[in-house]
C-alpha cells in the first residue's frame, strides 16, 4: 500500500467521524492532530468556525516539560493543558473528534488525560 492510499483511506475515515460529530452536537468539538514529532488538541465551536482553545507539543510554555512532542507522555501533558485551558474559559462538556486516527496510543492518553482534568465526553 503507498503513501497515497493510505491518505486517502484516512481523510475517508476522518470525514466518516466528522460528519457524525458536527451534525449531531451543539457542543464544541475536541479536535486531535497528531504527527510523528508532535500532537495538538483543539477545542472548535462549529457554529461559528473558529477555535476556542488549543494547546500542542510545541507550544513555548510546554517545550520544557516534554522531552520528545511524539510520544505518549507529551500527549497526557497535552491533554492536561487543553482541560485547564478549557476550564478556565467555563467550558465541560466537548465531543471527541479522533480524526481518522485509532484510539489507542497517543490519543488514548491525551483523552484520558483530558478526562482527568475535568471535561466530559
Amino acid at each position: 500500500m503507498n503513501i497515497l492510499e493510505k491518505q486517502k483511506r484516512l481523510h475517508k475515515r476522518s470525514r466518516r467521524v466528522r460528519l457524525r460529530i458536527v451534525g449531531l452536537s451543539s457542543r464544541p468539538r475536541l479536535s486531535v492532530f497528531r504527527s510523528n514529532s508532535h500532537i495538538y488538541a483543539q477545542i472548535i465551536d462549529d457554529a461559528e468556525g473558529r477555535t476556542i482553545v488549543s494547546a500542542s507539543s510545541c507550544d513555548p510554555g510546554l517545550k520544557d516539560r516534554i522531552k520528545s512532542g511524539g510520544n505518549i507522555e507529551a500527549a497526557k501533558i497535552v491533554g492536561q493543558v487543553i482541560a485547564e485551558r478549557a476550564k478556565a474559559i467555563p467550558i465541560e462538556l466537548v465531543v471527541f473528534d479522533r480524526g481518522g486516527r485509532l484510539y489507542h496510543g497517543r490519543v488514548k492518553a491525551l483523552a484520558d488525560a483530558a478526562r482527568s482534568g475535568g471535561l466530559k465526553f
